[in-house]
């Protein structure tokens, strides 16, 4: 009998964090597959995001955690910044390739005018921080400074400051990538 009263606690458990997660899942997720797809601007890309954050908490936490919806914001931005990252790295190694095997350099003036606005904001918030990347992200994404600060684990009254120098250092190296 003990056996079995073990085994219904366990299955009970066990679903009990299944409804949970579920319900997590369904509030969080519209805001989490946003918060990836203002970093990488593609909507089917964001939801591969979103689908990796969820998995990794699921792995790792408990639904009923206090800081679920902070850590899923936050994870999908840092996600979103790394998938970048590893975009404009791999599209480095495209463009030297190509260059090489055509035996012609890339034209320094048509890549420039070839980049929209977007593409230069998205590679000079790569190369910015952890932190303030994050921050710029999540406030964009429509996050209030309380909820921004609980993700990025400072207090409300420092989102301010952070948000004013993030934009300060983005305008910084988006100039720095073009100087007009």
């Amino acid at each position: 009998m003990n056996l079995e009263a073990a085994s219904e606690r366990s299955r009970h458990a066990l679903s009990s964090e299944q409804d949970s997660f579920e319900a997590l899942f369904k509030a969080e997720y519209n805001r989490v597959a946003g918060i990836a797809n203002r970093v990488l601007g593609d909507a089917q890309e964001a939801e591969d995001v979103a689908q990796e954050v969820f998995i990794d908490f699921h792995r790792l936490h408990s639904a009923k955690a206090q800081y679920a919806a902070a850590w899923l914001y936050r994870a999908s931005a840092h996600t979103a910044l790394n998938r970048v990252r590893g975009r404009r790295r791999r599209e480095k190694r495209e463009h030297a390739a190509a260059a090489y095997e055509t035996g012609q350099a890339l034209d320094p003036q048509r890549i420039a005018e070839a980049n929209e606005e977007r593409r230069r904001l998205r590679t000079a918030l790569a190369r910015l921080p952890q932190k303030p990347a994050a921050v710029l992200v999540l406030r964009s994404s429509g996050l209030s400074y309380a909820e921004v600060a609980e993700a990025v684990g400072v207090s409300t009254g420092q989102i301010g400051t952070l948000l004013r120098r993030a934009e300060s250092a983005l305008r910084k190296e988006v100039n720095r990538e073009s100087p007009e």
